[in-house]
């Protein structure tokens, strides 16, 4: 069986372009003679564009993957979603394309296109297959990939989970990944946007110290302190707490080598704190094939009567109500900062090619907090019990976000009122509120 039928669950009819250089029907002029003298196609591409570029999404149709990979098309980006759907369901590519459509239609512009491949992101062969695809040559010889860049969502990532299981997180996480970007890099597409977690902070998040990108990094560096004090800090991490965490921190350290190796690769590694919220529409939401365990999806199950009441783990932490205080950032806000982080780094922006990133809004709310605000918003109760503190949790975590704004150019919008809002609209339009 052919191989790309077998991976492609939907494949929208790619929109008309004018002809590129890189097309065999495209005749150069004398008025663009001298373009035969830069041999870079990188040069080429910039001089001559011809579509919308094309990115590629691992765990596209998950909770922060289907709200970027909208975001992405809004944003007039063709996108190329790889998702093995055992996390998420196939009917959310229906609902992101409804969306991106009504955006262009509203806004008079013409929707990009949006292409599924249902397999595993480790599956190699499916991978190579769908690369190939996507490659050029121009009239000089030089190969090139219509993919400019690459945003990585698909790993597992339960902090529970992965105490119990640490080797199904290493090997998808870690050896996945190494897996995933060798490949990348045999094809040229070196332009890498990995998603990473606050959780490479470790115990760093309950130490009172403000959480700057510089308390974890991957080779020496000097920064000023929040007292203003020049500071030496050496690579490493300190106090993570669980196998979820050490993954996204070896991850890191990998692609900061890799960047080190080879500078023709750009590489961001965005550190979410605490996605929540959904589209507005009520259309996308967090909706796992399997338990959650976000605070925000857990408390809709309680509000749908799945859940008859909301386990507080641990009332007890150093916070002003003793539930423990997360930085809390709309996932639309966070969908955003992937492409401000995509749009740096393909303009080279960056300050170096491999930099880390805090996305979160620089404020903190409580459990406590959020649970009475989602009840103001829904005016329903929302029954809760107090739980013991879980293995791997800490009791506060929030972000400094300076780098995210200036170098960026990005920052928060949307505040836990909305997202509680949203989150209603989701459950109207999924029939669950009552």
């Amino acid at each position: 069986m052919d191989s790309r039928r077998r991976s492609d669950a939907s494949t929208p009819v790619e929109s008309d372009s004018p002809l590129s250089p890189l097309s065999p029907d495209f005749v150069d002029t004398p008025a663009t003679q001298s373009s035969v003298l830069f041999d870079d196609l990188n040069e080429l591409l910039r001089r001559f564009p011809s579509e919308s570029p094309y990115i590629l999404v691992t765990g596209g149709l998950g909770f922060i993957g289907s709200h970027t990979t909208l975001e992405l098309l809004k944003a007039n980006y063709n996108v190329i979603v790889i998702d093995n759907l055992s996390n998420a369901f196939a009917n959310v590519l229906d609902r992101i394309d409804l969306l991106a459509r009504k955006f262009h239609q509203e806004n008079g512009t013409k929707m990009p296109t949006l292409r599924l491949h249902a397999h595993d992101y480790r599956d190699t062969k499916a991978l190579q297959y769908l690369l190939e695809e996507y490659q050029v040559e121009s009239r000089w010889g030089v190969t090139k990939s219509k993919i400019t860049g690459v945003i990585h969502f698909a790993a597992h990532k339960a902090v529970e989970e992965s105490i119990k299981q640490p080797l199904k997180y290493y090997a998808n996480n870690v050896s996945g990944m190494i897996d995933f970007t060798s490949t990348l890099g045999d094809f040229g597409i070196k332009t890498f946007i990995f998603s990473s977690s606050a959780t490479v902070y470790g115990t760093l998040a309950t130490s009172g110290l403000p959480l700057k990108e510089e308390l974890c990094v991957h080779k020496e560096e000097i920064y000023v302190d929040h007292n203003g004090v020049a500071r030496v800090v050496q690579p490493g991490c300190t106090g993570i707490t669980n196998p979820y965490g050490r993954t996204k921190w070896i991850c890191e350290a990998i692609l900061a080598d890799i960047a080190a190796s080879d500078p023709e690769w750009t590489i961001v590694a965005l550190r979410y704190f605490n996605p929540v919220g959904c589209d507005p529409s009520g259309l996308l939401g967090e909706d796992p094939r399997q338990v959650p365990t976000n605070l925000l999806p857990v408390v809709v199950k309680v509000m749908t009567g799945q859940y008859a009441e909301l386990s507080m783990f641990g009332t007890d932490w150093e916070t002003e109500d003793g539930t423990a205080v997360r930085d809390f950032i709309h996932v639309t806000d966070l969908a955003r900062g992937h492409i401000a982080a995509l749009s740096t780094a393909n303009e080279g922006q960056l300050s170096e090619n491999f930099r880390t990133f805090n996305l979160g809004t620089g404020s903190g709310h409580s459990v406590q907090e959020v649970v009475t605000t989602m009840e103001a918003v829904a005016s329903k109760p929302i029954p809760t019990k107090v739980a013991g503190r879980r293995p791997g949790d800490v009791g506060s975590c929030v972000a400094v976000v300076d780098r995210s704004q200036d170098e960026l150019q990005w920052k928060t919008e949307k505040s836990l009122k909305d997202a509680c809002q949203d989150i209603c609209n989701f459950l109207d339009v999924s029939g669950l509120s009552s």
